[in-house]
């Protein structure tokens, strides 16, 4: 966990930053304060967030106290980093099925960087969906469970 990124700990608190924070990317980051991955991206985000905080809000989300987002965004791998606009949710095309949130953690500080840019400035154009600028081979791979209800 990060010490200078705030921590969101409930669906109150999730709802009130998607939907209060105007004019900037809101960016969610689900995961777990002890894991491995986490705490890489975790360090990642806190570095770049002054130098992001004219365009982007990064927060910090435990799983297992938001069970209805985890549900909702499908989180099955952690950490997943799901990003927003004016309340919007934002979906970026990373070359894989999955273009509603970012799996595991960034390569670089500047592959986040660049990503932040580009969604802020297609949501500034009314863009819902952008073509993420990270190189594929920075980007994890996975491969999506889906289940049948």
């Amino acid at each position: 966990m990060s010490l200078f990124l705030p921590k969101l700990t409930c669906k109150k608190d999730i709802d009130e930053a998607i939907k209060g924070v105007a004019e900037k990317v809101v960016v969610l980051r689900f995961g777990s304060d002890d894991d491995s991955v986490c705490l890489q991206l975790d360090e990642i985000l806190s570095k770049t967030a002054h130098d992001l905080s004219n365009m982007a809000s990064i927060y910090i989300v435990d799983v297992d106290k938001a069970p209805i987002y985890t549900r909702y965004f499908d989180i099955s791998y952690i950490p997943s980093t799901v990003f927003f606009f004016n309340g919007q949710h934002m979906k970026v095309d990373y070359g894989s099925p999955d273009h509603t949130k970012f799996v595991g953690s960034f390569k670089t500080k500047q592959d986040f960087i660049d990503l932040i840019e580009v969604i802020y400035r297609g949501a500034m154009r009314g863009k819902m969906i952008v073509q993420s600028p990270i190189d594929p081979k920075n980007i994890p791979k996975y491969d999506l469970l889906y289940h049948d209800i």
